[in-house]
């Protein structure tokens, strides 16, 4: 659903740029408050937020599919620093005092939790007994002996429910976008 957004917005759809702001304004916000350090007010948080949109349908064209919140994060993150050097009057940070792991910290965790979620949601759609065998092997960290032992079944259709279970959930998340 990501990469038609992306595709509408490379065509000026402006529907598609709504949706786009609606989706990701607050990571957007998140990323600037928090490589800003809390050094910018609210306004110049919202005002560059407003400018990463901008700037997104501007270079509309530079977005590759399945990259649009990578692409996003960064033009937040550059233009944070930018800002913020432009505040501080400095020309050059210090190297020892950047940590690329701060930069990009929320970004992951923001990730991380919207997989989790998109998780969440592909699980419950697979039907029983593959949602049970994955819920007891992933979940309640069950061996396939246990759970073919619990459930009456044979441990190699354990194992291969398994498998093409996960085989389903990569391919669901490639589809929505997530790049594994």
């Amino acid at each position: 659903m990501r990469d038609k957004l992306v595709e509408k917005l490379k065509k000026h759809d402006e529907k598609a740029l709504q949706q786009i702001i609606e989706q990701y304004s607050r990571t957007i916000a998140v990323v600037i408050y928090n490589t800003a350090k809390g050094s910018l007010t609210k306004e110049d948080i919202e005002e560059l937020s407003a400018d990463v949109f901008v700037a997104l349908w501007d270079n509309a064209q530079k977005v590759q599919a399945g990259k649009l919140k990578g692409y996003l994060c960064t033009i937040a993150r550059t233009r944070t620093l930018n800002k913020v050097r432009s505040l501080q009057n400095k020309t050059v940070f210090n190297i020892d005092d950047y940590d690329p792991e701060d930069d990009f910290s929320i970004t992951d965790e923001t990730e991380k939790k919207d997989i989790h979620r998109e998780l969440k949601t592909i699980i419950t759609e697979i039907p029983l007994p593959e949602r049970e065998i994955l819920i007891r092997h992933y979940y309640y960290n069950q061996t396939v002996t246990q759970i073919s032992a619990e459930i009456n079944m044979n441990t190699e259709t354990v194992k291969s429910k398994l498998q093409r279970t996960r085989k389903k959930i990569k391919e669901k998340l490639i589809e929505r976008s997530y790049v594994l």
